[in-house]
């Protein structure tokens, strides 16, 4: 495939914009940019795609409406910045959103949210429902709740995590530089712009050393950081510059702009990949031959198929699917908890919500979150 189709082709996009974009270098929300990229956005979605929206600015649009100048240090002063600009900024995405004929969603994440699977599996259902009915999310970090301990530090990093929650095909990393370069160029008069790479190269590394400004908190360090995070699920990366004209829209059409930072995997690869490796297992489900014949065909397990249930997993945790030997032979998020799962086993997917008093997914097991032992 000729690279610079790698985000033509995306169907499913995160876009992260920065706060010194968002904000016009800390001098209140600039609306009219916000226009800009919501009339790409429009034109992108008109094209069938999905996107969601990883947006930082609320501390810094709340420190320049409390008349702050330089950015705080202690958590409680960067909470209270947070609570009063998330106000401003949400309301300023939908009332511009809404001129471009679109819905949006406002969706506010922590590291808790991602790191325990059960609030994993639900913020990824209903973000991929929102892009599946059209909507874009507009995400940002929690400030208001984190801690040091548990933030995750800036919103690049938020952007690869959503890029990995939803299985996007690309995150655009938009910022007020035009890329990666080879050097600083605000010091460095022959450093030039990497236009392509690997997203694993740790050269990037240092030559994207140095910290953010003082209104964002981030830097090009953590835009190549979470590049390569956004590549374990497959994401292809593009960091450029929010200020170039139509950016998005002569992306997805195939104009090189800003730096590429490609992935080695194609997400369902990377995804079913880090399934079939890394998971503890929580339990296990023994599953009939005709359930296992849908799983060699690449369909999703469904309750009717299930026999057994072992263990007490709760919803969102892996479990290995047995045949009747006892055998495993395949793994997977599960949609529903240990109690409910030995309630509508053998059950077609119709009576759930009749057994249970509502249902989540058709399926026990969906295919994207299931991986099939092949040998066996």
């Amino acid at each position: 495939m000729d690279t610079k189709t790698r985000i033509h082709d995306a169907r499913r996009l995160v876009v992260k914009v920065g706060s010194a974009l968002v904000t016009n270098n800390g001098a209140g929300l600039d609306h009219a940019a916000v226009d800009d990229w919501a009339r790409q956005i429009a034109a992108l979605r008109r094209g069938g795609r999905e996107i969601a929206l990883v947006s930082s600015g609320a501390i810094a649009a709340g420190m320049q409406k409390l008349g702050w100048k330089k950015r705080p240090r202690e958590m409680r002063e960067l909470q209270a910045a947070a609570a009063v600009g998330q106000m401003d900024l949400v309301q300023a995405y939908e009332k511009i959103f809404t001129r471009h004929g679109l819905v949006t969603a406002q969706i506010l994440l922590t590291h808790d949210d991602l790191a325990d699977r059960q609030r994993y599996l639900n913020a990824r259902s209903t973000l991929i429902a929102l892009l599946e009915l059209g909507v874009i999310p507009i995400i940002n970090e929690n400030d208001t709740v984190v801690t040091d301990e548990i933030k995750f530090g800036d919103n690049d990093t938020l952007g690869a995590l959503v890029a990995n929650l939803i299985e996007a095909d690309a995150l655009v990393i938009l910022t007020d530089q035009q890329g990666l370069f080879t050097a600083d160029p605000r010091r460095d008069a022959d450093a030039t712009l990497v236009k392509e790479g690997d997203a694993d190269d740790r050269r990037f590394e240092a030559m994207a050393g140095g910290a953010g400004t003082g209104i964002g908190k981030g830097g090009m360090l953590t835009k190549v950081l979470a590049a390569r995070r956004a590549a374990r699920s497959g994401a292809h990366t593009c960091i450029a510059s929010g200020r170039e004209p139509d950016v998005l829209t002569r992306l997805v059409d195939g104009v090189a702009v800003g730096t590429l930072l490609l992935a080695n995997a194609t997400p369902m690869a990377a995804r079913k990949q880090w399934l079939a490796d890394h998971l503890q297992l929580a339990g296990a489900v023994l599953i009939d031959a005709g359930a296992i014949k849908a799983l060699d065909a690449g369909k999703s397990l469904l309750p009717v198929g299930v026999r057994e249930a072992r263990g007490d997993f709760r919803r969102g945790e892996a479990v290995a699917c047995l045949n009747e030997a006892g055998e495993e032979i395949a793994r997977g998020l599960v949609n529903y908890g240990a109690s409910e799962c030995r309630r509508i086993l053998g059950k077609p997917s119709a009576e759930i919500e009749a057994i249970l008093g509502y249902v989540d997914t058709p399926e026990l097991i969906h295919r994207d979150n299931l991986v099939v032992k092949k040998a066996r």
